[in-house]
């Protein structure tokens, strides 16, 4: 019982503070890792244990199928070269730099074991990065390349890292016997996730009950990882596979009446894991400091913060460099992107080398170490020292720094929302433009105001009103939602504006469905 009631108080407290990070326009996880932190200090609090192979299933999966879910693939495909440097380059500069310098100033730490910490803090977490900067006027561009890199820099920090740990397991590694399995993991990954994705999508849209529909989603989730993980596959590619996959073609077969509480409950679920998350973390480090005597904790601490700096150093160094690199070769070339977006800037490349907030991955990496891993209680107070110090640091100096450069958004969403919008109301139109009764005149006299309404005013949304029952709204908002998704197939809108359109049209079905 008083676990149970240590629980609701942490998760209420949780709440408290989000609500304050809001206010202060800072990113959540920030002040989550200062509450874990004070946390570990707390000589009342109940002892909470988990085993660590779930950490990496419970904390991450879930958060990344959402994270995946929303993910344009256009905006990627666009902006591939610089996050393909952020996932890859990035990621493997910093875990061989924490590599290097873990095994400098610890002679005796494995290589494998300095390998498994430098990619356990390689993956920055970048959901804390855009927090912020969703609450800003950024450049399309930046938002993307950022949301781009947060989705895939765990898979690549997380294959070094699985591999790192079986190599500490045994005695002699050979990249000979570990290649064909890195090789398996990454083709048979992909194609597990849009395996599953296309087993799952028939049997779960049969359900028409919206609590089990939920329930079956975080279901599917947690048994794509375990599935992957127990075939030698990588859990976190399958999940983005498993997710992008899903987000094609679930929204044309899933009803407003379960989309709307779907997405309302995985957004509580995710916020819940991150606070279990900090919590669980911040527990293991009381234990772990009261072991250790005085000169070891001072030596731990002392890797930990030149770790912290080292992650930080690298992230600035690569970003800055390729972006005067990329900067030079378009002032001899021409800028000439697919789409239209901003070029890149000096300006644009400072921000996004300040964006590297580590968060629940390199916990959850960290927690899911086995018992007896070399250096496990250091690489543990390690990963919580680097999440910590990069959210205080950067995370509470992210907005001033995008004030200071004063970055310019070409907020390119909202014209492709309003062109959008009017595509789908004419679709509608056109839908019951044949039917002779009054209901349907009526209906097009609204919509034919709504169209007037979306023209005159590009950058805003349409508030949804409460609108009587009627078959015939339904009919008509069918054919707008079936204009939208064609617009998105067709890439000439991306993911941001659809979901922004497909809540507008969800609201107006369910109000009809009343």
């Amino acid at each position: 019982m008083i676990t149970f009631q240590w629980l609701i108080g942490l998760l209420l407290g949780a709440v408290l503070l989000s609500a304050l990070a809001r206010r202060l326009k800072v990113p959540y996880p920030t002040f989550l890792a200062v509450g874990g932190t004070l946390l570990a200090f707390v000589p009342s609090v109940p002892s909470l244990t988990l085993e660590p192979e779930l950490a990496l299933a419970l904390f991450v999966a879930p958060v990344l199928l959402d994270a995946a879910f929303d993910t344009s693939l256009r905006d990627l495909r666009d902006n591939w070269l610089p996050v393909s440097t952020l996932v890859f380059v990035a990621v493997g500069l910093t875990t061989a730099s924490v590599a290097v310098l873990a095994h400098w100033l610890l002679p005796d730490m494995p290589w494998a074991a300095a390998v498994a910490l430098g990619a356990i803090v390689a993956p920055p977490d970048a959901a804390a990065a855009t927090a912020v900067l969703r609450q800003v006027k950024l450049p399309y561009r930046l938002l993307k390349i950022l949301e781009g890199e947060s989705l895939l820099n765990d898979a690549s920090a997380l294959l070094i890292y699985r591999v790192a740990v079986g190599a500490a397991a045994v005695q002699h590694f050979s990249w000979s016997e570990f290649a064909p399995s890195i090789i398996f993991a990454l083709a048979g990954s992909l194609a597990a996730g849009y395996l599953f994705a296309r087993i799952s999508t028939p049997l779960t849209q049969r359900i028409t009950d919206a609590p089990s529909a939920i329930i079956v989603q975080f279901a599917g989730a947690f048994t794509v990882w375990i599935v992957a993980e127990h075939l030698g596959l990588s859990g976190i590619l399958t999940i983005v596979a498993y997710a992008i996959t899903i987000a094609r073609t679930a929204p044309a077969r899933t009803p407003a009446r379960l989309r709307v509480p779907s997405y309302a409950v995985w957004d509580t679920a995710v916020f819940v894991l991150n606070v279990l998350a900090f919590v669980m973390i911040g527990l293991q480090l009381r234990p772990i400091w009261e072991r250790l005597d005085d000169p070891v904790r001072l030596k731990y601490c002392l890797v930990a913060a030149a770790v912290l700096g080292t992650v930080i150093l690298t992230r600035i160094i690569w970003v800055m460099c390729y972006t005067t690199v990329l900067r030079l070769v378009i002032a001899r070339r021409g800028f000439h992107p697919r789409r239209p977006m901003s070029a890149p800037t000096q300006q644009g490349g400072v921000v996004m080398a300040w964006c590297g907030m580590r968060g629940i991955v390199t916990l959850a990496a960290a927690f899911a170490l086995p018992e007896g891993f070399p250096y496990r209680d250091l690489m543990l107070l390690t990963a919580f020292a680097v999440v910590l110090g990069t959210l205080v640091i950067q995370g509470l100096t992210l907005r001033p720094l995008i004030s200071a450069l004063r970055l310019k958004d070409e907020n390119p969403v909202a014209s492709e929302v309003a062109r959008a919008r009017a595509v789908a109301y004419r679709a509608a139109l056109d839908e019951i433009d044949g039917d002779p009764s009054e209901e349907a005149e009526i209906l097009r006299l609204e919509y034919r105001a709504l169209l007037l309404r979306a023209e005159g005013h590009p950058d805003g949304g349409l508030a949804s009103r409460e609108l009587p029952a009627d078959p015939l709204r339904r009919r008509a908002i069918g054919a707008a939602r079936s204009a939208l998704l064609a617009l998105r197939e067709s890439e000439v809108i991306g993911d941001d504006a659809f979901h922004q359109l497909e809540e507008e049209f969800d609201w107006r079905e369910l109000s009809a469905q009343r």
